[in-house]
């Protein structure tokens, strides 16, 4: 069983994530236990070697767990998160798919895979969910 009907509902549920709308992150696609959300790199996201920085890498991997977790139920908020950076983003658009691993009683945990529009994989990150 889902939270949202639809992905519009969704959508709109995330609307009041002002952070995530600020950076522009868009959910993308959501089903039963996944869901695609995306950003454009923007200038704005650059450290001062020119790389994308690590903070918006996490804050798309924090709105696709958010996204999923809450599609397990709602409310449910993180517990635990951690990331792996893997690679520099290559392309102009960062694409994170989470997938549910565990779908517990009071718990959940999520894995997000991020990638760039070349499909280089530039982090994984993992969250845990506690339902409220």
């Amino acid at each position: 069983m889902t939270t949202f009907e639809s992905i519009e509902e969704a959508r709109e549920f995330f609307n009041a994530d002002k952070f995530a709308a600020k950076l522009g992150i868009q959910l993308d696609e959501l089903g039963e236990d996944y869901c695609i959300c995306s950003v454009d790199i923007k200038e704005d996201f650059r450290n001062g070697f020119g790389a994308v920085m690590g903070g918006a890498i996490f804050t798309l991997g924090d709105f696709a767990f958010a996204v999923m977790s809450n599609q397990l139920h709602k409310l449910t908020v993180g517990l635990q998160v951690s990331i792996n950076y893997l690679s520099g983003a290559k392309g102009e658009k960062l694409i994170a798919k989470a997938t549910v691993r565990k779908d517990g009683r009071t718990t959940s945990v999520i894995n997000v895979d991020i990638t760039d529009d070349t499909g280089r994989e530039i982090a994984q990150f993992v969250g845990t969910g506690y339902k409220m």
